[in-house]
């Protein structure tokens, strides 16, 4: 269970970047401080800042400026690479579309996907089937939005690698039949500005109270607005204040899965009471497509009941659970 947290820790990990591809990271007193503050972010909030992630803030900057262009063009043109489920729930939805919970998110976005072969997984990844749809403006949009996964899949690799070092196993629990072909999405959304009441924000929900849905997620949000709000065990909503050059991040479900309970995919939403328009590009770290997700050998073995818990986590399938979720996350 996430702790009654205040504030949400800062970690610089770039002492685990230098020695993640070696065979005595785990030996390295820089890594283990590290992995030390990874636990606790992982068991006391879930969520936690990165910095010293080798990803230039120029790059992190250059890509939510290129996602606020694209959100300014004529509704016309956003629509012309239009989500729809014969897409494979690819690309623009307008606002309100979104829906958590039954009620509808106050945002737009484009949802990018990881792509791969027709029929590869089957029946239950049809649903997901086709390239992402990406706009011809602005220029240079699909280029930069490829390089930037990339970039983001290798972090999360890196990061993931600290995690399981600080569940006390090898740095590779979540290679190989876990994520050693790992699926990712990509969210780019933008936030309306809040209308104002009498001098006072109107607080519309941009996003709904929710957990994600994979291993780790990887936030690049705007420098000068605060929306992002992590919920404790009290019940209270903690701001994500924006560090520039970090990256907020939080686990998810999957790997609360993983970690026997250890871990928490903690609560949170977004609600922008700036008056300024808000961008967030949000990318998501998962298992392979058809993993089967159960808590690991190592979890089991120091956790058995589930991290201090009475909760017994059954096994997923990684796509059964994404396709689920995506199948009633949009008003159409």
């Amino acid at each position: 269970m996430a702790t009654d947290f205040k504030t949400l820790p800062v970690i610089d990990i770039s002492p685990l970047l230098v020695k993640c591809d070696d065979s005595d990271m785990a030996e390295d007193a820089g890594v283990v401080e590290v992995v030390r503050q990874l636990d606790r972010a992982c068991r006391e909030s879930g969520f936690f800042y990165v910095t010293g992630h080798g990803i230039s803030e120029d790059v992190i900057n250059k890509v939510r400026e290129i996602t606020r262009e694209f959100f300014k063009l004529p509704y016309e043109e956003k629509l012309k690479i239009k989500m729809t489920p014969a897409a494979g729930y690819r690309g623009y939805q307008r606002i309100g579309e979104n829906v958590t919970k039954g009620k509808p998110d106050m945002h737009e976005a484009i949802d990018c996907y990881r792509e791969f072969k027709q029929g590869k997984y089957g029946d239950v990844g049809k649903a997901m089937e086709g390239p992402n749809q990406w706009p011809e403006n602005p220029q240079e949009f699909k280029e930069l939005m490829e390089e930037y996964t990339k970039l983001c899949t290798d972090l999360s690799r890196k990061i993931l690698r600290g995690i399981s070092l600080a569940l006390c196993g090898t740095p590779y629990e979540f290679e190989g039949k876990i994520a050693g072909e790992p699926f990712w999405v990509m969210r780019l959304i933008g936030y309306p500005g809040a209308p104002f009441t009498n001098g006072q924000p109107v607080n519309d929900i941009g996003c709904g109270a929710h957990t994600d849905y994979g291993l780790l997620t990887l936030v690049n949000q705007d420098d000068d607005k605060t929306a992002l709000q992590v919920r404790n065990l009290g019940g209270d909503w903690i701001s994500a204040i924006p560090i520039p050059g970090s990256f907020v991040c939080n686990i998810g479900d999957m790997l609360k899965i993983l970690s026997n309970g250890v871990y928490e995919s903690t609560l949170h939403r977004v609600i922008n009471n700036s008056p300024q328009y808000r961008v967030c590009v949000a990318f998501f770290y998962e298992t392979n497509f058809d993993a089967v997700v159960e808590p690991l050998d190592i979890c089991k073995q120091k956790y058995p009941s589930g991290g201090g818990t009475s909760q017994v986590f059954k096994r997923a399938v990684y796509g059964e659970h994404l396709v689920s979720k995506v199948q009633t996350n949009f008003a159409m």
